[in-house]
């Protein structure tokens, strides 16, 4: 995908103000499998009353006491609002995939090289995707960024292909070809708490650092060598032009800052999706 920023920096420009510049903490996902609070038990917080028997004697709960039981249909409301705003869903403003995004405080097992490579697919040829690959095709056309490419509908239908073209390498190298051979974890760990400048710093900082499948973490060779290695296979299919050492680092330079964006807006997406829902 080359010369697309302005695109994706224009998109983030109209959402991030609307999360401001302070957030509080998310909890747990519901879009994966993940580790869960036990059912309370009989008796404790959340736990349904139970009837107590006719002449038994009962002392009135003390100044600032939690009640010891709470009666079915009477759960706290906030900890369903704060469920609620805290979970990452399967699209970004209900169209763009975000099937790679982990709810904040989250635990999954580790991927299977299969599902590496069907997270891979699914980014790629998403209908988005395609929507995509046409809205860039357009822009590229527009400045001419391709001159070999020439003009007219059949330009166009280079353009749009080479776009396609260049997203889904990509995808398979920065989510299943590198992770596979480094052991690497291709998902996006949502941080959740903290302010803009703090969550914004862990979202950049997640181009360099990602969790293995041990649990640890490491050096993001599937973002870095990954995009390199896609803008290396891109000089197979573009004009001789295009195949330049200089073009090979733009091309790369701009994979990863379009990701970087993208990191960005999956950090903040359940924030914006909760301001959006709450004004309507």
């Amino acid at each position: 995908m080359r010369k697309n920023t302005r695109v994706v920096v224009a998109v983030l420009s109209v959402l991030l103000p609307t999360i401001g510049w302070s957030q509080t903490p998310l909890p747990n996902a519901a879009n994966s499998p993940s580790t869960r609070e036990p059912a309370p038990a009989s008796g404790s917080v959340g736990a349904p009353c139970s009837r107590p028997d006719a002449g038994t004697q009962t002392e009135p709960p003390a100044v600032g006491a939690e009640p010891a039981c709470q009666k079915p249909g009477q759960e706290n409301s906030n900890h369903q609002s704060n469920d609620s705003q805290g979970e990452q869903t399967k699209r970004i403003l209900w169209v763009i995939p975000n099937y790679r995004a982990v709810s904040a405080s989250t635990k999954l097992p580790p991927l299977s090289v299969r599902t590496e490579f069907w997270l891979a697919t699914e980014d790629s040829f998403d209908y988005s995707s395609f929507v995509l690959a046409g809205l860039l095709a357009g822009y590229s056309q527009a400045t001419n960024s391709s001159p070999e490419f020439h003009d007219g509908l059949a330009a166009y239908g280079r353009y749009y292909w080479h776009s396609f073209a260049d997203e889904a390498v990509g995808n398979y190298f920065t989510e299943a070809i590198v992770p596979m051979v480094t052991h690497e974890d291709p998902r996006y760990y949502t941080l959740g708490h903290g302010g803009f400048v703090h969550r914004t710093g862990y979202a950049v900082s997640r181009l360099f650092i990602t969790k293995t499948d041990s649990g640890g973490s490491t050096f993001n060779f599937a973002e870095i060598a990954g995009n390199l290695a896609g803008a290396g296979v891109a000089n197979f299919y573009y004009p001789a032009p295009e195949r330049t050492l200089g073009k090979t680092a733009e091309n790369w330079g701009t994979q990863v800052g379009v990701d970087a964006i993208a990191d960005l807006l999956k950090e903040f997406w359940p924030d914006i999706r909760h301001r959006l829902l709450r004004q309507r």
